[in-house]
């Protein structure tokens, strides 16, 4: 099934509008390829039409919204004393990995990709460690007794 995706201007990676940023994501293109396009397209084909329609691009399109896609963030565990709890979740730790295999597409170089994602294992299976630690502790047995109280 192929996800629906919906054509925005790109604010945060802007240089002038986000125009370019917005139609590099949503075809899965570098940046810096649509925007090398462009100018080479101002230059040398039809500088006018091209100023028109990054303008027209510009007022037509909207912003990205902020949020971005929604993501599947575990909330905090409200636990007592000095117990386990989730430190919470980055942002930058729960994205979406694509990996690259040619120059001009978007996403990470398998070798990036490879160090992110071993890198994000490791710290869930940190936390993996600090619950089974919390969870077998006494002082769990003992905030478990009180709560039931």
């Amino acid at each position: 099934m192929r996800e629906s995706k919906t054509l925005y201007r790109d604010t945060e990676n802007a240089r002038i509008a986000g125009v370019c940023s917005g139609i590099a994501e949503y075809f899965g293109l570098e940046t810096w390829l649509v925007r090398i396009l462009v100018v080479t397209g101002f230059f040398l084909l039809a500088g006018p039409f091209m100023l028109v329609a990054y303008i027209a691009g510009w007022f037509i399109l909207d912003k990205k919204p902020l949020g971005g896609e929604p993501s599947l963030d575990i909330p905090p565990v409200q636990g007592r004393g000095k117990g386990w709890r989730n430190a919470g979740s980055s942002t930058s730790s729960s994205h979406k990995v694509e990996v690259k295999t040619k120059v001009w597409q978007a996403g990470e170089p398998p070798k990036q990709a490879f160090h992110d994602i071993r890198t994000r294992y490791e710290k869930a299976e940190q936390r993996l460690r600090k619950m089974e630690t919390y969870v077998t502790s006494k002082e769990f047995q003992l905030n478990r007794e009180i709560s039931r109280l």
